[in-house]
């Protein structure tokens, strides 16, 4: 007997748009993506400061 509550889960969908889906945070290392945030607060460390002066 099938199952009758069946919303025709299918995973295939989410994998189909992207052949090639390119640069992703989600595929860095946790350092790596430590790494880039201390990038980004610095650069808006410089940006307030050179705002500010």
């Amino acid at each position: 007997m099938a199952h009758a509550h069946d919303h025709g889960h299918s995973h295939a969908g989410l994998h189909a748009v992207s052949e090639d889906p390119g640069w992703s945070l989600l595929r860095l290392s946790a350092w790596s993506r430590v790494g880039l945030a201390g990038i980004v607060v610095a650069l808006l460390w410089i940006a307030t400061l050179a705002v500010i002066v």
